[in-house]
């Protein structure tokens, strides 16, 4: 009897080491890995004819599985929101202007009214207004993730990147919503500090044209 206890006590004793031993393992990794929650503030703007607000943005950021130290990824989700009372004019395109002279009104829509949203994503970059502003002559623009897809940039020290997460037409008066839920967007390249903001924009095209934007508050990825 007392050599069948002694025995269940060191396989007890053997497993209880082993357990320790795997979770001790395993939690330098988890560290080094661990996922980052940003909370991001709302935001409204009103302009002709149009309310542009932003609620319930948030990031999730975490470092690039190729663990090079110049890459990260960003998960980021929100609802940007449009309010139009005005009714858009035209149908000819983005130069309708009051002159139809070709670029009039630098509207950048297809032919139609339109609120686009997306991130600015800049690499050593303070993402200020001032930067954005500057950076939107300069700046690589590019298309959003698909449907459970991701976005990938590349982006040296200095360089910003425009990534459009969804678009809505505006044909009418009434109320356009982008919701997007963990639209992911990858860096690489970028060996210094990373920061990103979202944008909002509204442009009413026509004889009274108009462009509303809506920045969010700036935060770092790395």
């Amino acid at each position: 009897m007392s050599e069948n206890r002694t025995n269940r006590g060191r396989r007890v004793a053997w497993s209880a080491g082993a357990a320790v031993a795997v979770t001790i393992g395993l939690l330098p990794a988890g560290a080094a890995n661990a996922d980052t929650f940003v909370p991001l503030p709302d935001g409204q703007k009103a302009g002709p004819g149009v309310t542009l607000s932003r609620t319930g943005e948030h990031a999730v950021v975490s470092p690039s599985l190729a663990a090079n130290g110049a890459g990260r990824v960003v998960w980021v989700s929100g609802n940007a929101r449009a309010d139009v009372q005005v009714t858009p004019e035209g149908e000819v395109g983005p130069w309708n202007g009051p002159s139809n002279r070709p670029g009039s009104n630098n509207s950048s829509t297809h032919g139609a009214s339109n609120l686009s949203h997306g991130y600015i994503v800049g690499c050593q970059v303070s993402i200020g207004d001032d930067a954005v502003s500057a950076g939107l002559s300069g700046g690589v623009s590019t298309g959003g993730p698909s449907a459970g897809g991701s976005i990938g940039l590349n982006l040296g020290p200095g360089q910003v990147a425009f990534v459009q997460i969804d678009a809505k037409d505006i044909l009418k008066p009434g109320v356009y919503s982008v919701e997007y839920q963990d639209a992911e967007i990858q860096v690489q390249g970028c060996a210094g500090y990373a920061q990103a903001r979202s944008y909002s924009v509204v442009e009413i095209i026509g004889d009274h044209y108009s462009k509303t934007t809506l920045y969010g508050a700036p935060f770092s990825i790395g």
